[in-house]
């Protein structure tokens, strides 16, 4: 048996569907596609994981290794230098009867629109944890991304051979941590570096894995001495699946034998419906494992049909519709990334939910409103590129041709159009400016921030007027350190980058209500528009409301729209510091117009002025990004840890351990973490390790205000 199973062994399935007047053959049938992702936290093992799936299944045939910068999926010069994934890389495999399209997604926290973008359009996913160092920070983050978007997934234990590896303290932080319900459906026998044999609770079997890649694992004898052991994990496993399925609740209660091929489908019933996480084990590195986690891959991981059917709303209509999973439905598909690519241009990778495109065909962004061509369709593996004549239901492909759609546009059957909920992504947090090092770069420069904003949602690129300096902003440093390398290396565009700086918000303390009236007379028709607005604080996070409350066509419908855009564009730039202006809640309920000299523009201007006015009465304050901060440190450093991050406003939320370390659960203010990776270097002699992820915007104390105040617009407030 070479890795494991023969590739497309059992594969030879050929159903006529229709594609204009001829029969096209799917070379999978629907219910045998699985669209999954691999997401877990920086370091746990991710890519590791992908490139002996994709050796195991035949895709590619030289193991990659990330150590040595010749990982598949990190294909990027960056990616080879740093050892970490930046950019989430697609590609597809076979195993079994089972086509899998995976994508690969970056762990570090600075990324985390990669890992948003691919859990929008992926049905299952696959989380990867370090066996020692368990459930991290970045791996809660991933984990509520999942569950906002119902993605059923199993999880893989990874490097059970490592020193400090525990597997039941990493399947209790996922029960405690995640508050998931863990299903353990493999025991390790051994741990560190004994480990090397499993037991299948499922079948009952106990597995040996090899280090060679070409050897599938070998069945043993169940050790005598594990046997009580095994019988009550498995008991245990039923029992819990008993609270989630009834079929499996009827056999518990009446104390049925449970066969494997029914506790594979109660799993997968669980699996389905978010109750319940299958878990399993190994050590990607030293290739074990990787089988048994194909085959939970293609057992318990949803097929394009067994998601909910992809909702949107009616084009025409403005009702609510959705699509079925079938090619035989309308097309409609959802672009979730756009890159340029220096040998064949812009690419627009999208995820067909219904229907299907050929090559040539003319589609429908509603998004946008415009008609686009499609080019080539291309299967993707990694930065390789396979051409296909057709992309039906439940495929994720890239295509060449798309001129006007972007990150999050619906893509769909002009006749049959459909608007499908578009991508969320974190506001940046981080800020530096960047100049052009000669004349020649400058012409460069435009192009290539245009080219990265396409392709990075939270890249943000703005010219500020005051200094003349065109400031970009990003998720942290890492991030922005990443697109300069990138214009340099990439793009050959000579810059020069300044200092970080955090990127503060503004916003009101109290309700208040403004006026505001723009009223200009100059020979002919003039300009009038009056509004009368009340402003209300937000929670933190609610973003902007807009509510009209007038009443008896006091302000024509036609001039609410331009009330509201007046006020989006006026809290770009807040009161205070200039800052853009958040969790404001802003309702019109009075105003007057004029019939023959009020127009879009003069409401637009009423409505600005009216924002400004009433955000200098509201009491407005500045807001601070505050970041969470994991640090996992040895005892004897631990007090010093704690006093630095207390001198930096850093407060802790508590303290766990961890085997023989302590882990700092602690909240600290962004423009308090820069360089904190040098500083905690220097407390701990290089033995302590940390995490930093964006929480939440906080107010800033009012002894700081003053300093941010002067030093963005060089005078004190009040």
């Amino acid at each position: 048996m070479v890795r494991g199973f023969p590739i497309n062994s059992s594969v030879k399935v050929k159903i006529p569907k229709t594609v204009g007047e001829k029969k096209v053959p799917r070379s999978f049938p629907l219910e045998n596609i699985r669209n999954i992702g691999i997401i877990a936290h920086i370091d746990a093992g991710k890519t590791t994981v992908t490139e002996r799936i994709l050796y195991f299944t035949g895709r590619t045939y030289k193991i990659g290794e990330v150590h040595e910068g010749t990982a598949v999926m990190d294909w990027m010069e960056q990616e080879k230098q740093r050892g970490i994934t930046i950019t989430a890389a697609a590609t597809t495999c076979d195993w079994r009867k089972y086509r899998i399209n995976i994508i690969d997604t970056p762990g570090h926290v600075d990324f985390t629109a990669e890992v948003e973008r691919s859990l929008r359009v992926l049905d299952g996913g696959l989380v990867v944890f370090d066996a020692v160092a368990g459930v991290e920070a970045q791996s809660e983050t991933v984990w509520r991304q999942a569950d906002r978007y119902k993605v059923p997934r199993i999880c893989f234990i990874n490097k059970m051979d490592r020193t400090g590896a525990n597997f039941h303290r990493t399947v209790l932080m996922i029960e405690t941590r995640l508050q998931a319900v863990p299903l353990p459906i493999q025991v390790p026998l051994g741990d560190e570096h004994s480990f090397g044999d499993v037991i299948d609770l499922v079948t009952n079997k106990a597995w040996r894995f090899n280090n060679d890649p070409d050897r599938g694992p070998d069945e043993i004898p169940v050790p005598e001495a594990e046997t009580a052991r095994i019988v009550d994990m498995r008991h245990a496993l039923i029992a819990k699946l008993a609270e989630h399925d009834d079929d499996m609740m009827v056999a518990y209660i009446e104390g049925h034998e449970v066969s494997p091929e029914e506790l594979k489908q109660a799993l997968r019933r669980v699996t389905l419906k978010n109750k319940g996480v299958p878990v399993l084990c190994g050590s990607a590195l030293k290739n074990m494992g990787i089988q048994p986690l194909l085959d939970a891959i293609g057992d318990y991981l949803p097929s394009p049909l067994e998601v909910p059917p992809v909702e949107g709303v009616d084009n025409k209509s403005g009702d609510k519709v959705t699509r079925e999973s079938s090619d035989d439905a309308p097309f409609s598909a959802l672009a979730f990334k756009v890159v340029t690519d220096p040998f064949v241009g812009r690419l627009v990778y999208f995820r067909v939910y219904s229907g299907k495109v050929k090559v040539g065909s003319q589609i429908y962004n509603p998004t946008r409103g415009r008609h686009e061509r499609v080019g080539r369709l291309l299967l993707m593996h990694a930065n390789h590129r396979e051409d296909v004549e057709i992309a039906d239901t439940g495929s994720i492909v890239a295509t060449l041709g798309l001129k006007n759609t972007f990150t999050g546009d619906t893509l769909c059957d002009h006749v049959n159009a459909i608007l499908l909920e578009s991508i969320r992504f974190p506001e940046p947090v981080i800020s530096v400016a960047i100049e052009p090092k000669t004349r020649a770069d400058q012409d460069k420069l435009g192009d290539a921030l245009q080219k990265l904003t396409e392709e990075d949602p939270t890249f943000k690129v703005a010219y500020n007027e005051d200094t003349g300096q065109t400031v970009i902003s990003g998720m942290g440093e890492l991030h922005l350190e990443v697109i300069a390398s990138r214009l340099i290396s990439e793009f050959r565009v000579g810059v020069k980058v300044g200092q970080p700086r955090v990127s503060y918000r503004e916003t009101i303390t109290v309700p208040v209500q403004a006026e505001g009236k723009f009223v200009r007379q100059t020979g002919g028709h003039g300009q009038y528009g009056h509004v009368n607005v009340e402003l209300e604080p937000l929670e933190r996070g609610q973003g902007f409301q807009f509510v009209d409350s007038t009443k008896g066509g006091i302000i024509p419908k036609q001039y609410i729209g331009p009330v509201e855009a007046g006020i989006k564009e006026a809290m770009e730039t807040g009161t205070l510091a200039g800052y853009p202006v958040v969790d404001i809640k802003a309702t019109l309920y009075d105003g007057s117009y004029h019939e023959v000299d009020s127009s879009d523009i003069a409401f637009k201007m009423a409505g600005s002025m009216a924002f400004r006015e009433g955000t200098k009465k509201a009491r407005p304050v500045l807001l601070e990004p505050i970041m969470k901060l994991e640090v996992v440190t040895p005892e004897e450093f631990l007090g010093d840890i704690i006093g630095d991050l207390n001198a930096k406003r850093g407060h802790i939320v508590k303290i766990d351990t961890q085997g023989e370390t302590y882990v700092i659960h602690c909240r600290i203010p962004l423009a308090e973490s820069f360089g904190y990776a040098t500083r905690l270097r220097s407390i701990s002699q290089g033995r302590a390790t940390h995490s930093l992820e964006f929480n939440s915007y906080e107010t800033l104390p009012p002894e700081l205000t003053d300093q941010i105040i002067e030093k963005a617009v060089g005078r004190k407030h009040g």
